[in-house]
């Protein structure tokens, strides 16, 4: 094996996945060298201060500043990206396909936002666009749509794929905690950042389900085209009338085909039920579940974040160019895939069971008025709970509302309803004198 000429690799940024993957390499080298057939080599890593203390160790002659030259460097075979963002992430990725290098990324926004522009470049010149890591941590995902479903049809998919979320929510069912409290409590641990909107609301989600179209569908889909809401407005309240209806509530990217051949996407909170397998996935796990024509139903679980979960997906990747290098055939993992724009579902045409929650005063002819407006717009109610009073608790009260002992907590659930006329029920009764605060409006999912 010494005898063989070396796989060299640029890594980009020695940050948390970066470390991740130096410990991994710097541990398993020698096995890694036999599954290549040739030993990974790092050549450069590239840091914005060299000076800076880092969890791993590092040869200090690898470090460099100058990430144009080490892109540049002919010796070097594999760039691994472990930076974020999407510049100048996305400038760099572009300079290394362009020179024929194969390049293996965890970067889930430049690839929501430039994937198909991406493979192109990397068909052109010849090498691989490998991204396991991007979405779901260690979770193979990627490589289950890219390699095992090939010869099969995806019809949907419904994934936890943000672990901060989740853990939010798996918290706050536990401990009847508000979604402040438990947020607070998640940032001290490290499990969501100090600026917590990009998992929050959503839309970190949202750059997963692109990159999951993208293989699962064939679709050039971008984040600003997925309807997308985030978990703030949920309350223990509803963690605890989701479970008395035989639901848990998670946080999902969804994509799905619908009837005419559209794409239904999406990521937003959804009661999904007790019995199924995603019901059960809690802290800061990941899964996905897919339905194929032939393969049937398949469900991966695992940790979705991490130096060394998500080191071992981007390692992975590694292996894999390295190998088709090694052989020969640089570029073989990517040249299959081909995307494309696909028509998208019209917002609001989908059709679910909906759960809806809203407080409003205690007076006679509420309900029916209630009932009147659902029925306006279609919206027929397969089971009602009414709560309040003496019975209230305290995580039930509407952030900077007033709820006295003369509220009631009303909670639908409907029959299967268009979206859109679901929407326009509940802005008719949340115009309302007799509603507080705003109505929540969840999907069933499965």
């Amino acid at each position: 094996m010494a005898s063989e000429k070396p796989i060299r690799v640029t890594l980009l940024g020695c940050g948390t996945v970066g470390s991740g993957v130096l410990e991994l390499l710097g541990r398993n080298g020698g096995y890694l060298a036999k599954r290549v057939g040739a030993p990974l080599e790092i050549a450069h890593v590239v840091v914005r201060d060299k000076a800076r203390a880092r969890s791993v160790k590092v040869d200090p002659a690898l470090l460099s500043t100058d990430a144009v030259a080490c892109l540049d460097d002919p010796t070097v075979d594999v760039v691994v990206e472990a930076m974020g963002g999407e510049e100048p992430a996305g400038a760099w990725l572009a300079r290394a396909l362009a020179g024929g290098k194969s390049v293996v990324t965890a970067n889930k926004a430049l690839l929501a936002a430039r994937a198909p522009a991406l493979i192109a470049a990397a068909k052109k010149g010849g090498g691989d666009l490998a991204f396991e890591a991007s979405v779901g941590g260690a979770v193979p995902i990627i490589r289950t749509l890219r390699d095992h479903l090939v010869s099969d049809w995806v019809r949907s998919l419904r994934g936890i794929v943000n672990g901060t979320c989740n853990y939010i929510l798996t918290r706050m069912r536990d401990e009847g905690a508000a979604f402040a409290d438990v947020l607070k409590a998640a940032q001290e641990l490290g499990y969501a950042e100090a600026e917590p909107s990009l998992d929050v609301d959503g839309l970190d989600a949202a750059h997963k389900l692109c990159v999951l179209a993208l293989l699962a569908f064939g679709a050039e889909i971008y984040p600003d085209e997925v309807p997308t809401e985030g978990i703030r407005a949920i309350e223990p309240i509803d963690l605890r009338f989701a479970a008395r209806f035989g639901y848990a509530i998670k946080h999902l990217a969804v994509g799905r085909e619908t009837k005419n051949g559209d794409l239904d996407l999406r990521v937003h909170p959804a009661l999904v039920p007790a019995r199924a397998p995603l019901a059960s996935v809690d802290g800061v796990l990941n899964a996905i579940a897919l339905e194929a024509d032939g393969a049937g139903a398949q469900v991966l679980v695992g940790r979705g974040a991490g130096s060394l979960p998500t080191a071992v997906s981007v390692v992975a990747d590694l292996v894999d160019v390295a190998r088709a290098r090694r052989a020969g055939v640089p570029g073989l993992l990517t040249q299959g895939l081909e995307v494309a724009r696909r028509p998208l579902a019209l917002p609001g045409s989908q059709e679910a069971i909906w759960y809806l929650r809203m407080r409003v005063v205690d007076r006679p002819g509420v309900l029916a008025q209630i009932a009147g407006a659902l029925g306006r717009h279609d919206v027929s109610i397969e089971q009602l709970v009414q709560e309040g009073g003496a019975g209230r608790r305290a995580g039930d009260r509407l952030d900077g509302a007033t709820v006295g002992d003369d509220t009631r907590v009303i909670v639908f659930l409907t029959h299967v309803a268009l979206e859109r006329d679901v929407r326009a029920a509940l802005s008719e009764i949340d115009a309302a004198s007799y509603v507080q605060g705003r109505s929540l409006a969840l999907r069933v999912e499965g």
